[in-house]
């Protein structure tokens, strides 16, 4: 599927309407969730019959997209229980209910499940709510050994430095312009945007 077929098809997708400051919910928009994909398939990480887990799914705009793109089943973690209905939703709108699993489970310190996966995408919460809120996300991809991509602020330092003291391969392979629409009370503007980067971990 092309890019600009799938960003489409992700961009009509709904969007959860929840207002959980703590959780750091913001959607990812249908044209940023189709090029990070494709880079996804560029590495080799994405392939037909792969098994994908998006971890903090929100609406499930990237596991949605790995099944568009032909993953074999993407399992669903999310810990917003409203924000389950909405990816049980989009599911269903695309039809891919025998192909999902979808957990409402909130990941913390003490609650790291190991999955049966063989790839982890995932926009964790950037910490600028409740400091180090994405480390449990860290400590689930180390914990399951698997390859992950994960999109966070491109000013963070953390992420490399974690996986690399676990003797892991890191890569920062690319920067773009995340959009926040003013969701929350504390937001001034409108619209506004920040800088997102990504990165690709893997055990060696």
């Amino acid at each position: 599927m092309r890019v600009r077929k799938l960003a489409i098809n992700l961009s009509n997708l709904e969007n959860h309407s929840s207002k959980n400051i703590d959780l750091e919910q913001y959607s990812i928009e249908g044209d940023l969730a189709a090029k990070w994909l494709s880079d996804l398939i560029s590495f080799g990480d994405l392939k037909k019959g792969f098994h994908v887990t998006d971890l903090g799914a929100g609406n499930g705009i990237l596991g949605i997209g790995a099944l568009l793109l032909g993953a074999e089943e993407v399992i669903f973690i999310e810990s917003d229980p409203e924000a389950c209905k909405i990816i049980n939703k989009n599911i269903k709108l695309l039809e891919f209910q025998n192909r999902s699993k979808v957990y409402n489970m909130h990941i913390d310190n003490d609650n790291i499940p190991i999955i049966d996966t063989d790839l982890i995408i995932t926009n964790p919460p950037w910490g600028r709510q409740k400091e180090k809120a994405d480390k449990p996300f860290l400590q689930l991809i180390l914990d399951n050994h698997k390859t992950a991509h994960i999109l966070h602020n491109s000013n963070a330092t953390h992420i490399s430095n974690f996986f690399l003291n676990e003797g892991w391969e890191v890569e920062k392979y690319g920067e773009a312009d995340f959009l926040l629409p003013a969701t929350y009370s504390h937001h001034k503007r409108q619209r506004d945007k920040t800088k997102a980067g990504f990165w690709r971990v893997s055990p060696t």
